[in-house]
Order: structure tokens, then C-alpha cells, then sequence
């Protein structure tokens, strides 16, 4: 086990750096995925090859699907991601084979008042560092994929309009990873022609775009472009949808997400198996891993652990309702309901705590009997 325990519990921090890491192939042969099926990302992470799985394993009967949800969220989180951790290690242990998969990490959700996502305390994914910054810099392609979208409306417009678009019908926001408050609503353009029409416009985190929720829905490369061809971008002065195959983007953008189509591989603090892929909000878009995440891990597993964002009548609903109806080989077998006494007592109106709110505020309702 890369990880020795030790009591009391050390910080979170101090458990993922005093790992000592399993070279990533060793995880990857666990779960019987070949070594040029791999992509090495440095000595403890690597994209592997969905298509050469998929395709290899055709025949193979899925294993089982366990999903984690919880109930309705408070400012300080419920656990989710540490509890589906933790069964995955727990089955590991019992000697099952199982793989957890995981959304990625947004960077803006992680410098902001939630932090990092990868776990705490024994049941973490790691390295967690990594992780939680560029990782292997899927986000990143998503987000020029989109911003490459959102740049070809703009020149459209500047170069005479041709697709009739309406200035104040434009749906494509621009995006970036971090929260910037004041990119939300913009005026653009400004400067003269040459730096084109004048339009109000907006800015989203990448999280929350199209892009990365169909980057997260999709089954493959030809489902990809399929999907970016119909996205709605605009509206024209007499109401027709303009779309990024109107455009003529939608390969360019397919192009530029090849290789963020490949599911990343990492371990957790006992070594185990984590497919960490796909980032999209369960507020916004549906709030789980990438489909191709989990149909190579049903593939190689006997069991799967999966965890939809917010609580179960957000992105387990979404998990039914828009995952498992578009992908019918995705369904889950179980659902675990995670339930904190904590929660229970803000929901019962024993504190009430804002988001940013230090803890200390509400300590001690929240540790003691409230009857």
C-alpha cells in the first residue's frame, strides 16, 4: 500500500506527498489493461487507449455498477467523493476488482472556497497535486475547443454576417478555468474594426460549458463530432438556430479534443485503480464522469464506482435521466446515499452556515446534541 497509516490522522497534504506511488503500469496491469495500451503522463499517470479496450474486451460481460450520491449539500460538503473512495478501497482490499471513476477537478472551483476535489484523509486520489492543477490538460483542450467556437461567431459577425446571426441572440459564452466574476457580463469589440463588432458578451468557467458536457457524453470520436456539429450557437434575425456546423468549426474542434477523449489513469492512497475524466457541473450540465470513463471500466472491472455531483435530486436524477437513457450499457446496479448528522442538523435548522462562513461560527451547534 503506498500509503503507511498513522494516528492521529495527519492533514490531507501531508498524507498524499509521504505516498509512495506505484508506477502506473503496475495499477494498469491490475486491471489487465496491456502497456501499449497507455499513454505515460510522467511515472504515475497515463491516458489510456478507450478504442483498444472497448474494441479488445467487445465480448466481455460488464461488471457492476455502484453509484454514489448523497443527500441535499451544505457549505461544507458531504463527502461524497471520500465515501466512493473509500468502498473502492474497501472492496480492493477484499481482493474484488474494482475501479472508482471520478470527475476531474476544476481549477477555479479549486482556488475558490470549496478546494480541491480528490478525496481526504486515507480514501484520496492520488498525486493530488497534479490532479487538482493541469493534470493532463484535458480541461484546457475543451476550453480552445470552445473559445476556438466562440472566436469564429465573432469573425462571422465582423466579416459581413453572412449566417444572419442576431448580436443579441448570441448563446456561446467565451470560458475559462478560473472564476472571474468580472468576465461574466462584457462589452467586446471595442477598438475599431479591427477588433471587431461591438456586442455585450459573457464569460463562463469551462466546467460549465457545452463542451464539456458533450465532451463528457460522448462514446467516441465520430459520436464526438456528431455532437458538436448540432450544438446551438446562435439564433438569426428570424429566429432559425445556427449551429458549429454553420460554422464550419465543429472539426477543428473535434480535432482539438483527440486526445481529451482518453480516460486519465491514477491510483488512490491504497493503490487501487481511479479513472479520473470528465468535468462537466451537475448544477449546469449533468454532473458526472465522462461516458467513455465508465464504459472502459465496466470493461476491465468487476465493479465500478461512479459518483454524481450534488445531491440525488440533482446529479443522480441527471445520471438516470440523461446518462443511462443516452448510453443503455450504463446503468447502475446500486446506489449509495451518503447522509451526514451534520447535514441533518442544518437542515433541521440547528445552524445555518453561508458558503465562505468560517466553521468555528458554528462548532458548536454543529458537534453537540441538537433535540
Amino acid at each position: 500500500m503506498p500509503v503507511k497509516r498513522k494516528w492521529p490522522v495527519p492533514s490531507d497534504i501531508e498524507i498524499a506527498y509521504e505516498a509512495e506511488l506505484y508506477p502506473i503500469e503496475k495499477v494498469a496491469e491490475y486491471i489487465g489493461v496491456l502497456e501499449d495500451e497507455l499513454e505515460f503522463y510522467g511515472r504515475y499517470i497515463a491516458k489510456v487507449d478507450y478504442r483498444s479496450i472497448l474494441k479488445r474486451l467487445k465480448s466481455k460481460p460488464n461488471g457492476k455498477l455502484i453509484v454514489v450520491t448523497a443527500i441535499t449539500p451544505t457549505p461544507l460538503g458531504e463527502g461524497k467523493t471520500t465515501v466512493a473512495i473509500g468502498l473502492g478501497q474497501a472492496l480492493y482490499e477484499r481482493g474484488l476488482k474494482v475501479i472508482n471513476t471520478l470527475r476531474e477537478p476544476s481549477k477555479g472551483v479549486t482556488f475558490g472556497i470549496k478546494g480541491g476535489a480528490t478525496g481526504g484523509g486515507y480514501s484520496q486520489v492520488l498525486p493530488m497535486d497534479k490532479i487538482n492543477l493541469n493534470f493532463t490538460g484535458d480541461i484546457a483542450a475543451v476550453e480552445a475547443a470552445h473559445n476556438l467556437c466562440a472566436a469564429a461567431i465573432d469573425a462571422s459577425i465582423l466579416h459581413g454576417n453572412p449566417l444572419n446571426i442576431d448580436l443579441l441572440r448570441v448563446e456561446w459564452p467565451y470560458c475559462m478555468d478560473i472564476e472571474a466574476r468580472a468576465l461574466r457580463q462584457v462589452v467586446i469589440g471595442l477598438g475599431g474594426r479591427a477588433n471587431g463588432y461591438p456586442r455585450e458578451a459573457r464569460w463562463v468557467i469551462t466546467v460549465a460549458t457545452e463542451t464539456a458536457a458533450i465532451h463528457a457524453l460522448t462514446t467516441g470520436l465520430k459520436d464526438l463530432r456528431e455532437r458538436l456539429g448540432r450544438a446551438v450557437v446562435a439564433y438569426t434575425y428570424d429566429g432559425k438556430p445556427v449551429t458549429c456546423e454553420d460554422l464550419g468549426v465543429a472539426g477543428a474542434m473535434t480535432a482539438l479534443l483527440v486526445d481529451a477523449l482518453k480516460p486519465n489513469l491514477v491510483q488512490s492512497t491504497e493503490g487501487h485503480p481511479v479513472l479520473v475524466h470528465g468535468f462537466p457541473f451537475a448544477n449546469i450540465a449533468h454532473g458526472t464522469n465522462s461516458v467513455i470513463a465508465d464504459l472502459v471500466a465496466l470493461k476491465l472491472a468487476d465493479y465500478v464506482i461512479t459518483e454524481t455531483g450534488f445531491g440525488s435530486d440533482c446529479g443522480f436524477i441527471k445520471f438516470c435521466d440523461i446518462v443511462c437513457r443516452q448510453v443503455p450499457e450504463i446503468k447502475p446496479d446500486c446506489a449509495v446515499i451518503v447522509c451526514t448528522i451534520r447535514a441533518l442538523k442544518e437542515h433541521g435548522g440547528a445552524f445555518t452556515l453561508r458558503p465562505g462562513e468560517p466553521y468555528e461560527k458554528v462548532k458548536k451547534a454543529a458537534e453537540s446534541e441538537n433535540l
